[in-house]
């Protein structure tokens, strides 16, 4: 089976895995000890060709990541593709991984930039269906515009160190607080405080730089 199909057959299996939880009356148990493994002890696993932890990993982050692509390609299809990818290439790469290295989180939102700029190049392909930048497409000054802004913002956090992009990424496209991004990155929560006010400063000073170019 391909990784692509491993993918696939994982994202049912957590579907219908979430389906079954919502339902479960509370107070029961969980089914499996891997909901309360580390992100990246589930990676760990992962590389083991552990497809449970394969399915809880993407329970984990799958909305996350969606939420990611969708920011950075406004594209509901290709969001979806780039997520399918990114789930894909954590299943062919987890073996890869090295805790000593950063959290499991940082590791994960590495390989779904790739996977979202596998998807940008393909969006500008020469003969690519459904064109749609900002920039080359004519259309209201203000779409054109927003694109232009979208585009310096993710071109700035690119810039950013991998511990504090994780950061704003788990914040403003995870959509989580300050208090569950120390629980998940198991880092003080005034590391994470700290770590974001340098995040932002610095994302506002390269943004100042390219008002001055």
């Amino acid at each position: 089976m391909s990784s692509q199909e491993v993918a696939g057959t994982a994202f049912r299996a957590a579907q219908l895995r979430s389906r079954a939880a919502a339902q479960r009356p509370r107070g029961l148990p969980r089914r499996s000890s891997v909901e309360s493994c580390s992100d990246g002890e589930l990676i760990r696993r992962i590389g083991e060709r552990d497809r449970e932890a394969f399915e809880a990993l993407y329970r984990r982050f799958a909305r996350p990541v969606l939420g990611l692509a969708l920011r950075r390609l406004r594209d509901r299809s290709r969001a979806e593709d780039a997520t399918q990818e990114t789930f894909a290439a954590i299943w062919r790469a987890a073996a890869s991984y090295r805790s000593e290295r950063g959290p499991g989180a940082s590791w994960l939102y590495a390989v779904a930039r790739n996977a979202i700029v596998n998807q940008t190049r393909i969006r500008f392909e020469p003969g690519a269906e459904g064109l749609d930048s900002p920039s080359d497409e004519p259309g209201p000054p203000e779409h054109a515009e927003s694109g232009w802004v979208s585009w310096r913002v993710h071109r700035a956090l690119e810039e950013l160190p991998d511990h504090q992009r994780t950061l704003v990424e788990l914040a403003y496209w995870g959509e989580l607080s300050q208090s569950e991004i120390a629980t998940r990155l198991s880092i003080p929560l005034g590391t994470v405080k700290t770590r974001t006010r340098a995040a932002l400063s610095r994302l506002a000073e390269l943004l100042e730089d390219d008002e001055l170019q």
